[in-house]
């Protein structure tokens, strides 16, 4: 059957218009909005302990609020429906950017008014329909800003906005009434210390990974029959679960800091921060030596064929030539190798370690969930922040030093 006449052409207008541009973005703000709709957004309980009582958005937050995150969502599944030309695609940006703000502050204004004229022991916490909407509009916020293709610059200034909107808020009191910020402010200066603490087994970690993987690397590269030993061991260490790692390290590690005293008074023991850092930094050694292997090798012979044929020397050739070369591969390996160090790291409170951790086996131990976020969520942005910049830093140098 064919269309024909007058109302042919408004009959393909109507298809054009209704066709699906980005599925991505559609996709997202439906389960968001079925989250929302059929999920609690906040939980009121009793007290921090027990099971509290799902409360939708709209029973919590403003009407003015609600409205906003509806039109919101509304506009971000309007544009996914148009032509992705260049301000369609910067608006899905700000769409999305408004949306990841607009989430947390919905939550905010939720507690405070749910938490008046509660008891003094209730608790606010996030509900599962704030968790899935947060999710979605982060990711539809990633979707848009790599259709719009943008640069570093514009990446940063993106995520740089939303932190200071963010960080507003909580300055302003927003969310003092929810009770993962009860939790925070209960252990502010221990909060602070753990973090740091964190940071520290994980550069301790990096470090020594770096000195030890990229010479091994290196060494694999000129004589390939040490390469599949080398690998054959890192592999190994990679099969070992970090739990059973850190109880193996235990009696090596207390018998040598009997046996040599001036270990024990640096620090070194079964438990502690030594366990875990030998433990991380054996788990970093393949990414490390995988990737600075394939980044040197990578380098294309027509280039270093050149740079002989210029007099450069060896070690020229190496050091401003194939290194250069290699550095956004070495950087995916230390990216892996980051967000992979500040995971076990959580688990390395169980040997004494510190770090944040510590939060989430105390908040598992008292059944508080808010407790264990109070340990994950910083762990989660850790790696994430770490993730993100790495990532344009390596693209960054892949653009500054392509062939």
């Amino acid at each position: 059957m064919t269309l024909a006449g007058p109302a042919a052409p408004q009959a393909v207008a109507r298809a054009s218009w209704l066709r699906l541009y980005n599925q991505v973005s559609a996709t997202l703000v439906v389960v968001g909005t079925a989250a929302v709709l059929t999920t609690g957004f906040v939980v009121l309980a009793a007290n921090r302990l027990v099971s509290g009582r799902p409360v939708a958005l709209w029973e919590a937050a403003p009407p003015a609020l609600t409205c906003a995150l509806a039109l919101f969502a509304a506009a971000l599944l309007g544009l996914s429906l148009m032509r992705p030309r260049l301000w369609v695609r910067r608006a899905a940006v700000l769409v999305a950017s408004l949306l990841v703000i607009a989430i947390p502050a919905a939550a905010g204004r939720a507690a405070t008014g749910l938490a008046v004229g509660a008891p003094a022991l209730a608790s606010v916490s996030l509900g599962a329909a704030f968790w899935l909407s947060i999710a979605c509009a982060a990711l539809a916020l990633v979707d848009a800003l790599r259709r719009t293709e943008a640069g570093a610059t514009t990446q940063l200034l993106t995520v740089a906005l939303i932190i200071a909107a963010l960080v507003a808020m909580a300055e302003a009191g927003l969310f003092d009434a929810l009770s993962l910020a009860r939790e925070y402010a209960s252990r502010r200066e221990a909060f602070a210390m753990t973090t740091l603490r964190h940071l520290a087994l994980v550069a301790g970690a990096i470090g020594p990974a770096l000195l030890i993987g990229v010479p091994l690397a290196l060494l694999a590269l000129r004589r390939r029959r040490f390469e599949a030993s080398l690998f054959a061991v890192l592999n190994l260490l990679q099969t070992i679960p970090s739990i059973a790692l850190f109880g193996l390290l235990i009696v090596p590690l207390s018998g040598l800091a009997s046996a040599v005293p001036a270990l024990g008074a640096l620090g070194v023991a079964g438990v502690g921060p030594a366990p875990a850092i030998i433990a991380l930094v054996l788990y970093a050694l393949l990414p490390i030596a995988r990737s600075t292997l394939e980044g040197i090798a990578g380098a294309p012979a027509a280039t270093i064929d050149a740079a002989t044929g210029m007099g450069m020397t060896r070690r020229q050739v190496f050091w401003q030539v194939e290194v250069p070369l290699a550095l956004p591969v070495l950087l995916a390996g230390l990216r892996i190798v980051t967000v992979q160090a500040i995971g076990l790291a959580v688990v390395a409170a169980l040997i004494g370690a510190g770090g944040l951790g510590g939060f989430v086996f105390e908040g598992l131990g008292q059944y508080a969930t808010d407790l264990v976020l109070l340990g994950a969520l910083p762990a989660i942005a850790m790696a994430l922040a770490a993730d993100f910049l790495l990532r344009l830093l390596a693209s960054a140098l892949r653009t500054r030093f392509a062939p």
